[in-house]
């Protein structure tokens, strides 16, 4: 015996009463849709360009991007502070100077100085080879002679190298022409 379905939307589903279990004298219901072929191409055509973008948005470098205009605005300031004063030795995240200390995730970790605070103390103080640009770096030798960075830059320096450590270091765009 077939019923057809009282909920609203369910006009495609029917009911089919069936004897299972005869020992028990319980009736089950099984539910079995019928689904047309236009239905199918429908429902694809409606949801499968939503859930291309969405899953494109969710495994694309689009979405490591910051969400407000103030983190743009830091980011293309570190990008600006890094060409300006670190591309000479740290082009692209390499090093020129000392291979084993690129900017890359892997020589952070294994140098120790794979967070944004480390990477803001190593570019204030310096160390080793690389020299150090805060306003009160000390001693001397280890500072640059060229112009000192304020904390601020610093920190968004550090904001910027990180992210780009991050990411693998795509291409740096400043948003300067």
């Amino acid at each position: 015996m077939k019923l057809g379905c009282l909920i609203s939307g369910y006009n495609n589903l029917v009911f089919i009463k069936d004897s299972v279990k005869r020992e028990d004298n319980h009736h089950q219901l099984k539910l079995i849709p019928i689904i047309k072929t236009k239905q199918v191409k429908s429902f694809f055509n409606t949801f499968a360009p939503p859930l291309a973008a969405a899953a494109f948005l969710l495994f694309s470098p689009i979405s490591a991007t910051p969400v407000s205009s103030a983190q743009t605005i830091d980011i293309q300031r570190g990008a600006t502070l890094f060409r300006t004063t670190c591309i000479g030795c740290h082009d692209a995240g390499g090093n020129i100077i000392q291979p084993g200390s690129t900017l890359y995730t892997k020589d952070l970790q294994r140098n120790g100085v794979d967070t944004e605070e480390e990477i803001y103390r190593v570019t204030y103080y310096g160390k080793g080879r690389m020299p150090g640009f805060g306003k009160e770096c000390t001693p001397r030798g280890q500072c640059t002679f060229g112009a000192r960075l304020e904390d601020e830059e610093i920190k968004i320096l550090a904001e910027f190298v990180k992210l780009q450590a991050d990411q693998g270091w795509p291409s740096i765009e400043t948003g300067e022409k």
